[in-house]
């Protein structure tokens, strides 16, 4: 299908970047028509954690127009609210989660505005305030490139109406993005994201002109001190006062900014501050150690804990770029580090915070991605557990579906942990230090954090998780395209044999699921603790596979033996099913 000219051009004309515009209009004087499908066939939208893409020109990537029109739609969102069509939207969702977040519009509107270190997150920040502050909506401003759990936390210390976050996570540091909280702290959900992006698309690309002279002067900036106080504040609460605090540790901040926040705030906690990974300690947009700026991927974490085998460092603490994800590696009996799973880390900080805690109402939360075994703690503990889709937006929000409850705990597979109702998100900065009480007292009675994972894998059975991503080949669409037409057909006639495993059961998410959403989510329980989870990407040519295996509870003897056993299985299911689903690709996608 040719590209739509007029369009490119429309776009062209409402660029305020010289070296965008240079780059489509050489395009269009070229002729090129691939080149420029690329940039204007699948725009950038809001996905499971804001708006992310690489940098460069047009709507499919990330650029100073799209933070622009964006920050005007936000601010319009916040004048006039959910536009008819949005409100509609909000009856797909299930009754339960109808107005969870109170609607705008607020005729003072307060947005707090903050970034990371990645290449041009400080100007699209600023540029995000100016352009908020154009439309009349009072923004606060960050000058420092903070950890995003930080902005998170600001929205509730403020009590703003919503906030802005210049980060891509841990995408390549070919990316950007544009992550935004509403007024209860939390990321953005549906139908307010399509409010934003409704809003965006009526609005005009504020220019040079007009967020320069005495706009530039209404954008409002945060004192940091003050708000960095009130976190350590917040967060030194979590670990109990006269406990041990004998502990050696490493950190890396991945050549990101959590190492402007995470030795101070364990210092502050009373712990000695940590050693820093020397070549990562430094903010560094090009992130020349690593590729791929995340702690799972194969690698990442090497550099680290070499730096902990030198320093005889009793664990490891890497967080992701922007410090919302949390990476751990601890000692085992013998001596040698090993890297926690994520699904591992969150049983064992679950385990602790309800060990720790008491009173009623307390609830702890995962997704469908995650492992089933935090059901079981919770069960045996008797705290209420939520099953949420994946997304802190949902998992932030699972004890609003339930009065009378609190948020203890919530945890995804990806690395991501939430242990403090103040910040309505992932928090990889008090998750650390939550980490660290853990290990230190641990440590003050001869163990180690694996011998607690030991301790539970007994009482509740051995439970192994895994995740492979499935990619199409070609063209993005039509990958895109092929990995939805697998998914429908498993949706519609699952398969009922997967290795050693059968069918039990295959939960369809597509249509929500008791005060599940509607999400493009297919899960198989299968026979003996086996599970797969299906959960395509939409936006680019992948489809995420999970998989669980979970044993019977066994005794402390036999936990070598079980974990062998489950090993073993969990091989050969994701062989089964990886398998298979390659094979009913179209050849041209595989």
């Amino acid at each position: 299908m040719p590209i739509d000219i007029e369009r490119v051009r429309a776009w062209l004309a409402e660029d305020p970047d010289p070296a965008t515009r240079q780059q489509i209009g050489q395009l269009l004087e070229r002729g090129d028509e691939n080149a420029l499908r690329e940039l204007f066939e699948e725009p950038l939208s809001f996905g499971t954690a804001g708006i992310r893409g690489p940098l460069g020109a047009g709507p499919a990537r990330f650029n100073k127009a799209l933070v622009r029109r964006t920050s005007a739609g936000l601010a319009r969102y916040l004048r006039e609210g959910l536009s008819p069509a949005a409100a509609a939207k909000e009856l797909l969702l299930p009754p339960a989660w109808r107005g969870v977040v109170p609607a705008p519009p607020r005729e003072d509107a307060l947005v707090v505005v903050g970034h990371d270190a990645r290449h041009g997150s400080e100007a699209f920040a600023w540029d995000a305030a100016r352009a908020l502050a154009n439309a009349g909506v009072r923004a606060l401003h960050f000058q420092s490139a903070l950890p995003t759990p930080i902005t998170a936390f600001a929205v509730r210390h403020f009590g703003a109406d919503a906030g802005v976050m210049v980060t891509a996570s841990h995408n390549p540091a070919s990316d950007n993005g544009y992550k935004v909280y509403l007024s209860d702290g939390a990321q953005v959900i549906a139908p307010h994201d399509a409010a934003i992006s409704e809003a965006a698309e009526r609005a005009r690309v504020p220019q040079d002109r007009d967020i320069a002279g005495p706009f530039a002067k209404k954008p409002y900036e945060v004192d940091e001190a003050e708000l960095l106080g009130a976190y350590f504040r917040c967060m030194t609460g979590l670990v109990g006062q006269g406990g041990p605090r004998q502990l050696r540790s490493v950190y890396s901040p991945l050549h990101g900014v959590g190492g402007a926040v995470l030795p101070k705030l364990m210092e502050q906690a009373g712990f000695e501050p940590p050693t820093v990974v020397p070549e990562q300690a430094r903010p560094d947009p090009g992130f020349p150690t690593t590729a791929f700026p995340n702690p799972e991927e194969p690698g990442v974490m090497d550099l680290p804990l070499r730096t902990a085998a030198q320093e005889a460092a009793d664990l490891v603490l890497v967080n992701d770029p922007d410090a919302d994800r949390l990476a751990v590696a601890a000692r085992l009996g013998s001596g040698e580090l090993r890297v926690l799973s994520g699904d591992e880390l969150g049983v064992l900080i679950a385990d602790h915070l309800i060990s720790s805690s008491r009173g009623p109402g307390r609830l702890v939360a995962t997704t469908v991605a995650s492992s089933t075994m935090l059901a079981k703690v919770a069960s045996q503990a008797g705290v209420a557990y939520a099953e949420t889709l994946t997304g802190f937006k949902w998992l932030a929000r699972a004890a609003r579906l339930r009065p009378g409850c609190r948020l203890l705990f919530g945890y995804e597979e990806a690395l991501g942990y939430a242990v403090h109702e103040a910040v309505a998100d992932k928090d990889g900065l008090s998750a650390a230090l939550v980490v660290a009480e853990m290990a230190a007292m641990a440590k003050a009675e001869g163990r180690t954090l694996f011998s607690k994972l030991d301790e539970l894998q007994s009482r509740y059975g051995v439970h192994l998780t895994s995740q492979w991503s499935l990619r199409a080949q070609g063209r993005g669409a039509d990958g895109i395209r092929a990995l939805a037409g697998l998914v429908a057909r498993w949706r519609s006639d699952p398969p009922m044999r997967l290795g050693r495993f059968s069918l039990a059961r295959a939960r369809d998410l597509s249509s929500g699921e008791g005060d599940l959403p509607p999400a493009e989510v297919l899960v198989l329980e299968l026979s003996e603790g086996g599970r797969v989870v299906l959960r395509p990407s939409g936006t680019e040519p992948k489809l995420k596979l999970y998989f669980e295996v979970a044993a019977e509870p066994c005794r402390d003897d036999q936990l070598r033996e079980a974990r062998s056993r489950a090993q073993r299985q969990l091989e050969g299911l994701v062989q089964a099913v990886v398998a298979l689903a390659q094979a009913e690709l179209p050849a041209s996608t595989r």
